[in-house]
This record gives structure tokens, sequence and C-alpha cells, in this order.
């Protein structure tokens, strides 16, 4: 049976014609006729009598109300419940985040505070999740997006930062082009192991000496601590050691190609109103994270110790 018309069947009963449920609901007289004689089509029975002083129920228009009735209230309970807890945003907010996002841990901080009653669960991976199968709500997505079944809100832009620690450059020397980058070991991020191993350095593809691929941001910064190699970090990640004096940003002439950020959820799942209040959230809050970034890697370069400063002028 069809659900509208069930209601539609109650509401009759209970306002006693079908004009009066026509008023209650607000659809023409003509519609609910045309879903009353539906319904008894369906069920093969007649389910009201019709007469000028309204409707009159049948046996089987009896015993039909008596189940329907009962079923339409709880649903309504249920939308009501549903309604009031939206209305108050309490419920459960399913994000997926890559990993070593820090910048995005703190709006989370930010908006737990301000919805306190939203339980966030956080599955944090590189591998592009189904959505839909695995129940995400809103993932976070930088690069390229292609998926006719999803939105795209784009947040920001940021370009990743070559690096390496002052001893490597003491071993190897200031690279001052790309191609000094085949002489000196590299570590690449790749989400596969059979991505392209290059670097987009300005408008020159190189090809460095690479002794690692990975897609873990936060092992490349340890390791290039440690001296191991040069590698490419997001600036968030690398304002910090370079404050410390700890890495050296190199080629800041060639710098890596922008990357898109841009928050995704299905296209044919309306946004509940916790969803909405999210992307919202994360808009408004956006232009002040980028600004924050901006100052905090402008204080990183210019807090730098005297040896990067130097290795960067030579």
């Amino acid at each position: 049976m069809d659900l509208n018309d069930v209601r539609i069947f109650v509401s009759v009963v209970q306002t006693g014609s079908l004009m009066n449920a026509a008023s209650r609901m607000g659809v023409p007289l003509a519609t609910i006729s045309r879903r009353i004689r539906a319904l008894e089509k369906e069920l093969n029975v007649q389910l009201l009598e019709r007469s000028a002083r309204g409707t009159r129920l049948t046996d089987a228009g009896a015993r039909l109300y008596q189940h329907a009735s009962l079923g339409v209230e709880i649903l309504k309970d249920g939308e009501e419940a549903v309604a009031s807890d939206q209305a108050m945003l309490k419920g459960r907010l399913r994000l997926s985040l890559p990993p070593a996002f820090d910048i995005w841990w703190d709006l989370l901080h930010d908006f737990q505070r301000r919805y306190p009653d939203i339980r966030v669960h956080v599955y944090t991976t590189e591998r592009r999740v189904d959505l839909i199968e695995e129940g995400i709500d809103v993932a976070l997505r930088v690069g390229a997006i292609a998926h006719e079944a999803m939105v795209a809100r784009r947040m920001l832009s940021y370009r990743h930062v070559l690096v390496a620690s002052p001893q490597l450059i003491e071993r190897f020397g200031m690279p001052h082009e790309p191609s000094a980058l085949t002489r000196l070991p590299c570590a690449l991020w790749n989400r596969a192991p059979n991505d392209a191993n290059t670097w987009q350095l300005g408008k020159t593809t190189v090809e460095p000496h690479i002794v690692l691929t990975t897609n873990d941001y936060a092992q490349l910064r340890y390791r290039a601590l440690n001296g191991e190699f040069v590698t490419e970090i997001p600036p968030f990640l690398a304002a910090e050691p370079i404050r410390q004096g700890r890495l050296v940003p190199l080629l800041p002439s060639y710098p890596l190609p922008d990357q898109q950020v841009n928050l995704l959820y299905p296209s044919h799942r309306h946004p509940s109103a916790i969803v909405r209040t999210y992307l919202e959230f994360c808009q408004s809050r956006i232009a002040w994270f980028v600004d924050q970034c901006a100052i905090e890697w402008k204080s990183a370069l210019q807090e730098a110790s005297p040896y990067d400063s130097l290795a960067q002028s030579k």
C-alpha cells in the first residue's frame, strides 16, 4: 500500500469527510477522492460509504483504520522525534579525513565546542572511501574530484613545500635548480606504488633520486627531520620545524602545484540539519584558518635560523 494513501484515508476518517481531510492536509478535494479510490482498488474492497452528510466506514474500512491509525501515529511520533533532534542538533556526524591533516582537527575541536550534543566519528584514511557504502556523511578530499554522484564544496587550496634538514644540506649542498634533486636522496608522497615518481616544480618536471615513496606525511616529516632525504609536506606540517630551524624550505622559486581541498557528500541524499550545519561551519571558519596558516607560515620563515636564511639566499 502507498503510505500517503493510508495517511489520507486515516485523515478522512478522523475528520469525518473528504472535504474536511482536504482542508486539514492542504490537498485538493479531487486528489483526496482519487487517492481513496486508488487505495480501495488496490485492496479490492470498499473502505468508505459516501453520503451528503459525509463518510462512514465499512466493516473492511473499520478494520483497516484500527491498524492504520496506530501505525500513522507511531510514524508521526518518529518524525517529530527526528525533527526535534535535528532542531537541537543532537546526533552523530560521520566524517572521513586524510591522515596527518592537523589543521582540520583544530576546526573539529571548535565545531564540537559549539555543538556539544553532536557525536563526531572520524575515519582517517588515504583510501578513497565509498561514502554511501561505508556510511560516511561528509569526506574531506585533497586533489581533483571526478565523481558524478557527489557534491563537492571547495574549501581551500595550498601548496606542499620541499624541505630538508640542515644536516642533509651540509652533506649535499643547497639545491638551486630542480635538476639538483637528481643527486640528493628524495622521498615522495604517493597514493599507490604505480603513481608517477616526479615532482612538478613551477614549469619544470623533475625525476628526483628516489629512496622512498609513501602515503604517510607524518612519516615523511619524521624522517626528513632525521636528515634522511628531501621531501614534500603540507605547509601546516612544515611551519613549526622551519621556525625551530630543524627543517629548511627548498627551491621557493619553483612551487609545487596547488592542492584543492573539498568536502564531499552524496548528491542524491538530502543533507540532514547536522550535515548542513557542519558544512556551513566549515565554510564560515575556513577563511580564518587560511589566514592563520598564512600568518604561521610567514612567521616560520621570518623566525628561521640564520643558517636557513643564509641557505635560502645562496
